[in-house]
């Protein structure tokens, strides 16, 4: 027992003694202004700035909300005209803007954005056009800042229609065909909303949610026409949809889809977030910044859309 006792003794000072305190020297962090604006056809521009943070910094609301910018100089430039943007409070934007503000800020409805303090660059003026290029400049804390984006030509879906899945008796996907232009780079969004009514008399949903894997580009179908699916982001929170089929959309929906071009850099922003989205949980995989088109070490991007919107009726 003693014996024990004195093995027990050795390894404990063994083990103490080859112990050693590291002290790790991390470099300080340096804060970046983000951008996540938008342009699209026929509506008024939306930018939202803020500082990027240390991934030791606080996440509560209050902090979130502090690292909004709003001294900066904004402006967008488009052919010979210039643009002079002002932050607006959520209440003094367009309601157009305000349900697009929502969607920006991945809300679930257009009544929580009320509940943000929060302010947006915007210009009510000027509203986008198609084929149009627009230079976002920004000037902050001695700082310039430029990203240019374009509204390039829509596409528009051949068709779009349900399909009832055979094994059951009322869901379905939405489905599409689409014939890609040939010979140039083409980049889509899909994002839905339901308008059918609730018990409530109210909308099922008020802003446009996008799609599990809505952004995509055509890498692999150039110039074809093809069919495409896809299922209802909306219903795995629906508690009238069963469990099993969360995914689909259920007969007598009404299905607002708004499907939306991009150029190459906006769509390679996006592909890269994404996928480091996907891949966060992966040892192996590589922690990058998603390619800004903005210039000067500015983090996130400045976004023109052309979307065309169709409406789907879930019949069989």
């Amino acid at each position: 027992m003693k014996a024990n006792y004195y093995i027990l003794l050795l390894l404990s000072i063994t083990i103490y003694s080859c112990s050693k305190e590291v002290e790790i020297d991390i470099p300080g962090y340096t804060a970046e202004i983000v951008v996540d604006g938008t342009i699209e056809t026929d509506q008024n521009p939306l930018v939202l700035l803020s500082t990027s943070a240390d991934i030791y910094a606080e996440t509560d609301l209050s902090s979130y909300l502090a690292g909004f910018v709003y001294d900066a100089e904004v402006e967008i430039i488009c052919e010979n005209d210039t643009f002079k943007l002002e932050p607006f409070q959520v209440s003094e934007l367009p309601l157009a803007s305000q349900y697009k503000l929502a969607e920006m800020l991945r809300l679930k409805k257009h009544s929580e954005l009320l509940q943000i303090p929060i302010m947006a660059y915007s210009n009510t003026t000027m509203l986008g056009s198609i084929g149009k290029e627009y230079t976002l400049n920004i000037r902050h804390n001695s700082k310039e800042y430029s990203g240019t984006t374009r509204i390039v030509d829509p596409t528009p879906l051949d068709s779009l229609y349900w399909k009832l899945e055979p094994e059951t008796i009322e869901y379905g996907y939405s489905w599409a065909i689409l014939s890609d232009p040939p010979n140039q780079f083409d980049a889509y969004k899909w994002e839905v909303k339901r308008t059918n009514l609730k018990s409530n008399g109210l909308p099922k949903d008020d802003i446009f949610k996008r799609a599990r894997g809505g952004y995509f580009d055509d890498q692999y179908f150039d110039g074809i026409s093809f069919e495409f699916f896809y299922e209802n982001p909306m219903s795995r929170k629906d508690s009238t949809h069963l469990k099993e089929y969360k995914r689909y959309y259920r007969i007598g929906d009404t299905v607002v889809v708004k499907f939306s071009k991009m150029d190459e850099k906006v769509f390679s922003y996006y592909d890269a977030k994404f996928n480091q989205i996907v891949n966060s949980g992966n040892p192996f995989s590589t922690p990058i910044n998603a390619p800004s088109n903005m210039s000067d070490g500015a983090l996130g991007v400045w976004a023109g859309y052309s979307p065309i919107y169709d409406t789907l009726y879930c019949y069989p």
